[in-house]
């Protein structure tokens, strides 16, 4: 009997003894790889591995991807043909709850004013080129000095969508809120001190995500070493102690030094950018609400249920469930229960949201996307995260071979065709260069910098196959060749000031060029038939108007969905 009773303890122990030991080499702080530690107590490679999910970023709404059908599902009165069905899938990324406000721009002139003072003459442009056009309002035949004086700055209309921002300016307010959310974070998580990113900052000392991530001793004006967080205060506290109980230490070790956030440590935020024309058809369709299983089940014409844009619900019946115009000279109805509460712009969140949760997807503004227009979606060659539009670039490296970050005598600005100057990079920013054939060497993939034009019927499927061949660019016949001749505005600028010259040629056939951007939804300018997710229009890049405004986007990465799946979600 003690015999038997021996044997399974001694059974027991050795299956309990290979639990743990299986347990051991499972762990997380294991390498797979080669057995060793990768949690850093050994001083060799480290790797998070406590690293859950990416953070919902401030203002963002998460979208979780899927399949649909990109284009018009109903009828196409405008016989436009720029918008036919198309089998389309979008990876899961998050995108703005609301319309980005005059509050939240007004945030960015703020910062922009103060860092860059519009008084030097270095710094004047960058201010007054990411200032809205607040002249849009005006009508020749109609009363709108008000919103011409008011509509920005007035707190009457803060959580109002900000209109007369043209694409440019809309992408630059995006780069700025990527740096600004990720420096919050740095100093949430401890890598750098509070109050770093209101104090002692200049023109000369910004911070750029990209930058921090290439180059960090060289943020903050190579000064961020001055403005060490909890983590390298701690990290160096313990390396003193190290120091100190090894009497053969280097002095250099001693030293303080900063820790830094990489890639690796999962705390960086993509960045916030303009949502892709396709990202943003799927986000307003909203067609989570119509699934069963894996189907769906019914079509919307609009971003919510129904045919109608009266709301059906008992509570909210009879109500509009958006803000556009209902017909001629009637942009918000009778006075009273039935007005959908707005003449021009409304608040956002006056309306009910999507399956989504996101607000005015459809009427308030119409909204400017990343996508280059073209009149065609080529969904033979990519039906998987569609974008036209890709300039690749990388980053500049000078002679010692370093990556050269943008100083203040560095800026450079452009003229664009109405005008208007912008920065096209600020201090301390990354300086960026087009890709060469060092990148493109056989590749299938990509093979130049500019993909705009790629497919659109303009030079591969052109009848003219010798369209830049050195006797058309000799003879000046290269541009009347080109399918997509829109007209060519020239500005530049002698001692007398800016000379704009424009293009007055007969032989022009479209508007489309490279600098037409695409912009989706209706607004409270527009009739019903515009508010369609599905339609499409386009507008040139330099521009603004008072109806179109912007949302951000931004990629999601990791697991396509936030929460285990089950059938009946």
């Amino acid at each position: 009997m003690k015999k038997r009773t021996l044997r399974i303890m001694l059974l027991v122990a050795v299956v309990s003894l290979g639990f743990f030991s299986c347990k051991r080499s499972s762990s997380n702080s294991t390498s797979k790889a080669t057995g060793w530690r990768i949690d850093g107590k050994d001083g060799g490679f480290t790797a998070n591995t406590k690293y859950k999910d990416q953070e919902t970023a401030p203002g963002l709404v998460f979208v979780e991807g899927g399949t649909f059908t990109m284009g018009k599902t109903q009828d196409d009165p405008m016989h436009d043909w720029n918008n036919t069905p198309n089998q389309q899938h979008v990876q899961s990324f998050y995108m703005d709850e609301t319309e980005v406000t005059n509050l939240m721009y007004t945030e960015y002139l703020y910062w922009t004013k103060t860092v860059f003072p519009p008084e030097e003459e270095n710094y004047r442009n960058i201010y007054t080129g990411a200032l809205p056009d607040t002249l849009v309002w005006r009508n020749r035949l109609g009363f709108n000095e008000t919103m011409t004086t008011n509509y920005l700055r007035h707190p009457g209309y803060a959580e109002y969508p900000v209109v007369g921002v043209n694409w440019i300016q809309a992408v630059q307010f995006c780069k700025w809120r990527t740096d600004r959310v990720n420096e919050a974070v740095l100093e949430r998580e401890g890598y750098i001190a509070k109050g770093v990113k209101t104090d002692s900052i200049d023109a000369t000392s910004t911070f750029s995500t990209e930058a921090y991530l290439t180059k960090p001793s060289e943020t903050y004006g190579g000064r961020i070493d001055e403005y060490q967080g909890r983590i390298a205060e701690k990290s160096n506290k313990s390396s003193k102690k190290k120091n100190d109980d090894d009497d053969d230490a280097d002095a250099d070790d001693a030293e303080s030094k900063n820790v830094y956030a990489k890639r690796t440590t999962g705390v960086i935020l993509p960045e916030y950018r303009l949502p892709t024309e396709a990202e943003w058809e799927y986000a307003a369709k909203g067609l989570d609400g119509l699934r069963e299983y894996n189907n769906i089940r019914g079509r919307k014409k609009y971003p919510w249920k129904g045919e109608f844009t009266r709301s059906g619900n008992r509570k909210r019946r009879g109500d509009q469930l958006a803000n556009f115009k209902q017909s001629k000279g009637d942009y918000g109805g009778i006075a009273g229960w039935s007005d959908d509460g707005a003449d021009i712009t409304a608040r956002v969140k006056s309306y009910p949201p999507n399956d989504f949760g996101l607000y005015d997807m459809a009427g308030n503004v119409a909204e400017w996307v990343a996508d280059v227009y073209r009149p065609i979606v080529d969904d033979e060659a990519s039906d998987f995260n569609y974008y036209r539009g890709n300039v690749y670039t990388k980053n500049k490296i000078n002679e010692k071979g370093e990556t050269v970050i943008v100083t203040e005598g560095e800026i450079k600005y452009d003229t664009l065709a109405n005008g208007r100057i912008v920065a096209r990079n600020l201090p301390g920013q990354l300086a960026e260069v087009a890709i060469d054939e060092k990148e493109t060497y056989l590749r299938t993939n990509f093979d130049k910098s500019d993909n705009r034009n790629y497919r659109d019927g303009d030079v591969s499927s052109s009848r003219f196959y010798d369209l830049f061949s050195e006797e058309d660019e000799e003879n000046g016949e290269m541009d009347a060749k080109r399918m997509y001749n829109a007209p060519k505005h020239l500005v530049d600028s002698d001692s007398t000031g800016m000379v704009r010259q424009y293009d007055k040629s007969n032989s022009r056939t479209t508007l489309i060029d490279d600098n037409v951007r695409v912009y989706k939804g209706g607004s409270w300018k527009d009739r019903a038939y515009w508010i369609d997710p599905a339609q499409r229009r386009a507008f040139p890049e330099y521009m603004a108007t008072s109806y179109i405004g912007f949302r951000c986007a931004m990629s999601r990465v990791g697991s396509k969905s936030q929460d285990r799946k089950s059938p009946r979600k």
